[in-house]
């Protein structure tokens, strides 16, 4: 009742939000569907700080930059410190994430890192040529066909495809460079997509220390200090079970994304 009696000394508040599964444009993480619960975060209630929760194993490098941004942004804006925690795993993308705080803590199982890209296809031209299917392919624009996944590979197409998975890792090693400072060692290159687990990411700098998120915000801001956790909701046709098709098929790929990691 003393939060709401004039003059009395509130207890400090941590809000907390859930970053969970694969960061997907459409379906699973993405900017979009999580914004609003942000925002939130950052603006009700006046927290002293906000715990961002992180169990994704990665996806969308624009939608793992744009979260990242608004992440960093709101943290500025409003001078408010910001902590993850990693559950199961924070790699790729999911690290991308994490790189937004000014700490980030883990479990001493959690895996860590997998900073890179990555893309994969498959070819299927043998398949038609053995079945007698003859594909036809009409483009404007030498390139607009590239790495047809019917077609037989050309060398001239992984090179455009490398060029741009190359470009694309070095803006998520600015960002990791960017987020975590000097705490990266000068004499280890952590940008190669290894993985670290609990402590030996402490050890090479990608995390601040092992620990979870009620005993570490206890520690920092008092045994009185209150939760209020933010999460999104569930569209209408989630709730009823509507959409099993397609939230089937997200459960398949993000099972095989964490696979990766042996989880």
């Amino acid at each position: 009742m003393k939060r709401w009696i004039p003059f009395m000394k509130s207890d400090p508040t941590v809000a907390v939000v859930r970053l969970n599964g694969m960061i997907a444009t459409g379906r699973g993480l993405n900017d979009a569907g999580i914004a609003p619960v942000i925002e939130k975060a950052f603006a009700k209630g006046k927290p002293k700080a906000v715990a961002i929760i992180i169990n994704s194993p990665g996806g969308s490098p624009v939608q793992s930059s744009l979260i990242g941004a608004r992440i960093r942004r709101l943290a500025d804006e409003k001078e408010i410190p910001v902590y993850a925690f990693v559950e199961d795993v924070a790699a790729s993308g999911g690290y991308w994430l994490a790189s937004a705080a000014d700490e980030i803590w883990v479990d001493p199982a959690s895996v860590v890192g997998s900073i890179g890209v990555i893309s994969a296809g498959f070819g299927a031209h043998e398949l038609l040529q053995r079945y007698g299917v003859e594909r036809r392919v009409y483009t404007a624009g030498n390139s607009k066909s590239m790495l047809d996944p019917f077609k037989p590979e050309q060398e001239a197409d992984v090179k455009r495809l490398k060029v741009l998975l190359e470009q694309l890792h070095e803006v998520f090693k600015d960002q990791i460079r960017k987020g975590r400072g000097d705490k990266l060692p000068d004499d280890q290159d952590l940008f190669t997509g290894e993985i670290w687990a609990g402590q030996a990411a402490v050890d090479v700098g990608l995390a601040d220390g092992v620990g979870h998120v009620v005993p570490k915000m206890k520690e920092l801001f008092g045994d009185k200090v209150r939760f209020q956790v933010y999460g999104q909701r569930k569209s209408f046709l989630q709730r009823f079970g509507a959409n099993i098709v397609g939230d089937a098929l997200t459960q398949i790929e993000e099972r095989a994304q964490y696979s990766k990691f042996g989880l």
